[in-house]
């Protein structure tokens, strides 16, 4: 087998193609696809049965995710993020999940179907009624409160991610840009740009920060805003600059665009929407008790304003949005629980089939003296600097997607041969135009512990331009295994 070439689970020696058109009455593992559903940007969803028998009467549908090359990065790891998440999640307030299927083979995640639409129709009709507007508040804070009692932060609340059971509970979907606390950020690892929906995100994920539950509330807060007033109160911005602004800008207040709102009704709005989130609710359960206790609510100025904050306090605030960005320490308690981080450098498409060998070895021997470590395979994907860089092959296959299956195939016999979890082991393609860069800024950002990579045959031209193993065992801030196809091993 040639460097950089894929074997398939079956033996044979192509990519399982990711780009395959789907049919109605096509067969993917245990599940038939019945109909196609909904056609996005970032996935498809279809109507499934499931042919082996189990559970029949359980209403399915399967997420597939749309690889037409050069789709975002971002997509892809969200993708991976919630094949990863949603087996941990359970109760009434989130989809079933079903099955998995893995990028080696097909990508896809089956889950319970919910009857009917997402709450996004509601916002045409909005401003809605007050009572309508606090039972929708109710329920989706209770499914917060339910969600973050499973260590998850959604962080992308909002109308169309919202659906309802026939028995009325609100159910959260779509968890690509979630995070757990029990398992790795990898959105967070891999990409330095805010993440989330732009009229909903939080001030604290415009600057980075991903682990707050009280940022779920924020986004509530603006939609509950939106249902009672027919406006955002934030825009839409496009741009990092206009969601910046909501550091320093106050909403106009709901009483300014719809005088007949009860003042109780702004008080929640505007607690929910304080630019701090020490300002907030500090649980999605205080925020449900207020919405079904509107007459025991404890109203501030908040309840009356008609007004957004006055000139100087809108430049204080902006003097302390740009010189103070929040930085997050872990707890001691969540230090002394850190397990070691495992590098494994893996270039899956220039190294030999025995270098890559070599490096499959060395991984597995560190792994067996760190047992509770993690392992986060990476591998670098070379772009120009200058210029376009093609995004599929000859058969309009993602690179990207390709190189994320490389690396899955070359550490299925680590994960096998050691058990490893989800969340013990991860991938990462990173794409950049200096693969030793890459890797020391990924390693340094993650607070890597020790990098295995391999190191190529010695040439002139090598020795002239720095090999990345030199680079990276002499810039890098942890120990470093190089692995050379001779079987000499430097440390």
């Amino acid at each position: 087998m040639n460097a950089g070439q894929l074997r398939s689970p079956s033996g044979g020696d192509s990519l399982p193609d990711q780009h395959e058109r789907l049919e109605p009455g096509q067969i993917l593992d245990q599940f038939r696809l019945e109909e196609r559903l909904h056609q996005g940007g970032m996935a498809n969803l279809w109507r499934v049965t499931r042919i082996d028998g189990i559970d029949p009467e359980l209403p399915l549908l399967m997420k597939v995710p749309r690889i037409k090359g050069g789709e975002d990065p971002a997509s892809i790891v969200g993708f991976e993020v919630e094949q990863m998440l949603m087996p941990r999640l359970s109760g009434p307030h989130v989809p079933r999940f079903v099955a998995r299927g893995d990028w080696t083979r097909r990508a896809y995640i089956v889950m319970e179907r919910l009857p009917g639409e997402s709450l996004r129709p509601r916002l045409d009709d909005a401003p809605l009624p007050v009572d309508e507007i606090a039972q929708i508040g109710i329920k989706v804070a209770v499914a917060l409160q339910a969600l973050h009692r499973q260590h998850v932060v959604h962080l992308d609340v909002k109308p169309s991610n919202i659906m309802f059971r026939e028995t009325g509970e609100a159910v959260l979907v779509d968890y690509g840009l979630s995070r757990h606390d029990q398992l790795p950020d990898l959105l967070e690892e891999e990409f330095s740009l805010p993440m989330g929906t732009g009229p909903y995100m939080s001030p604290e994920q415009v600057q980075f920060i991903r682990k707050d539950p009280r940022s779920d509330l924020f986004a509530l807060g603006v939609m509950l805003y939106h249902l009672a007033t027919g406006e955002r109160p934030f825009g839409q911005p496009s741009s990092v600059a206009g969601l910046r602004k909501r550091l320093y800008i106050d909403p106009v207040p709901p009483l300014a665009l719809r005088p007949d709102l009860p003042p109780w009704l702004q008080e929640v709005i505007l607690h929910c929407l304080e630019v701090k989130p020490e300002g907030r609710y500090q649980s999605a359960a205080q925020l449900a008790l207020d919405l079904q206790n509107p007459d025991s609510i404890t109203l501030t100025a908040r309840a009356t304003r008609l007004r957004t904050s006055g000139i100087m306090k809108r430049v204080k605030r902006w003097f302390f949005a740009v010189g103070a960005e929040p930085v997050v320490k872990r707890s001691s308690s969540e230090q002394l629980a850190r397990s070691p981080i495992v590098l494994a450098a893996v270039d899956v498409e220039g190294a030999t089939e025995g270098l890559l060998s070599q490096l499959k070895e060395a991984v597995g021997r560190v792994l067996e003296m760190e047992p509770g470590a993690r392992l986060a395979c990476v591998s670098v994907m070379k772009t120009a600097r200058i210029g376009m860089d093609e995004l599929t092959d000859e058969q309009g296959r993602s690179h990207h997607v390709k190189q994320l299956v490389a690396l899955k195939h070359w550490a299925r016999p680590i994960s096998q041969s050691l058990k490893l979890e989800d969340g013990r082991i991860t991938f990462h393609v990173l794409e950049a135009p200096d693969p030793a860069t890459a890797l020391i800024e990924f390693a340094a950002k993650m607070g890597v512990d020790h990098i295995v990579m391999g190191a190529r045959h010695s040439s002139a031209l090598r020795r002239y331009l720095g090999s990345v193993s030199a680079r990276v065992v002499a810039e890098s801030d942890c120990s470093v295994t190089v692995v050379r196809d001779s079987r000499r091993r430097f440390a």
